[in-house]
């Protein structure tokens, strides 16, 4: 099996960061009226600016996802590498432009570069890693010499206050208990738009560190969790869905059945539990690694709401992580879901911290089932 490197790793984050004070100027007020969730969800989630492909001004929006995305793949090219070299493009997102065609399609089209396989992750977080696993996957089989493989994510346009019309306020009694939050409301002060892409190669760099792929677990819990999170259908009271295409065009709106929703208390009892904790310890235990082989960890959370729940189940997992090893920008750069991975990849790839063997952890969660993903990097 053919080894993989991560040899060069680009970020677009669109216009200039939106701090806590401009997100209703951006996004709108639902009804006119100010979030009373707002400030309560903040100071929970941690975040103090995000980007938004939306003008300020206008609140139109700027680049498509697919023009996003090719962006940030030509920040991937130098003297070394032409994108009419790439061979693969792997491309991941929750929130593609169009139903079809898939959303590496569209990305190809933009970078207007010669023939090359396209292939399209789906899902909602794990759908960047899930692109990342094909380029290794086909990088080590032999299939491909190099792959350019992203994250991507849209969201502020399905979050925009006009797209809530039908929407009641759900934020009562969120001060006493801020857990009741999460939902729709939530969501808006969480969520924000960015794109990462990484240039994977069967051999490193010369001159420069590249991070070698150990490997990359995906494991899937939807055998044993219902729907937790969706976006294109009714969510009924026991907990079954009914799809958007069962639905009438006038359910699609008088439901708001294409906004993304969260079943709160499933999330909180479950999340952890089952992406941090059941997983770690099958993934150390297939792995034969342990908490002291990892210098850097780097954790996918929402929100700093799940921070100290993660070091905990890390710790019932005897895998336990100092804080002072932990790596995450979600307070300057925000949750843009499948990108998040790329873009916190990105900062630390680049800021020339990193020293040759040191050995990165990733963790990456997605609440849509309970599914979830970690990734070993060694530094070379």
């Amino acid at each position: 099996m053919n080894r993989v490197y991560i040899n060069k790793i680009s970020a677009l984050l669109p216009n200039e960061p939106i701090d806590n004070t401009q997100i209703e100027t951006v996004l709108g007020m639902i009804g006119g009226n100010r979030s009373r969730a707002k400030s309560v969800i903040l100071r929970s989630n941690g975040i103090k600016t995000r980007y938004y492909v939306l003008d300020p001004i206008t609140r139109k929006p700027l680049y498509t996802n697919a023009s996003m995305t090719a962006e940030a793949i030509r920040g991937l090219a130098d003297d070394e590498f032409k994108l009419d070299d790439i061979e693969c493009l792997a491309c991941g997102t929750t929130t593609p432009d169009l139903l079809m065609p898939n959303h590496a399609l569209m990305t190809h089209g933009e970078l207007g570069i010669g023939s090359c396989e396209a292939v399209a992750t789906t899902g909602i977080c794990l759908s960047g890693v899930s692109a990342l696993k094909y380029g290794f996957m086909s990088i080590a089989s032999g299939n491909s010499s190099n792959v350019v493989c992203t994250g991507s994510e849209i969201v502020s346009l399905m979050m925009r206050a006009e797209m809530f019309e039908q929407e009641s306020n759900e934020a009562e009694n969120i001060e006493k208990k801020p857990e009741l939050a999460f939902g729709k409301d939530f969501l808006r002060w969480m969520l924000s738009d960015g794109a990462g892409a990484m240039r994977l190669q069967s051999t490193p760099n010369k001159n420069s560190i590249s991070l070698e792929i150990k490997w990359i677990d995906i494991i899937s819990y939807a055998g044993e969790m219902p729907t937790c999170m969706m976006a294109g259908a009714r969510y009924n009271e026991d907990k079954s869905i009914t799809p958007w295409r069962e639905l009438t065009p006038n359910e699609w709106k008088s439901e708001n059945a294409f906004a993304i929703e969260q079943d709160v208390k499933l999330l909180n009892e479950n999340i952890t539990l089952y992406t941090v904790e059941k997983a770690i310890r099958e993934i150390s235990a297939k792995r034969g690694i342990s908490s002291t082989d990892i210098d850097y960890f780097l954790p996918h959370y929402s929100s700093e709401y799940f921070r100290d729940d993660v070091a905990q189940r890390l710790k019932n997992a005897d895998f336990e992580i100092p804080f002072e090893k932990w790596f995450t920008n979600l307070a300057n750069k925000g949750n843009t879901g499948s990108a998040s991975i790329y873009i916190m990849l990105e900062e630390i790839f680049n800021a020339g911290k990193l020293k040759k063997g040191e050995k990165l952890l990733c963790y990456i969660p997605e609440s849509g089932r309970f599914s979830t993903a970690f990734m070993l990097l060694e530094v070379v």
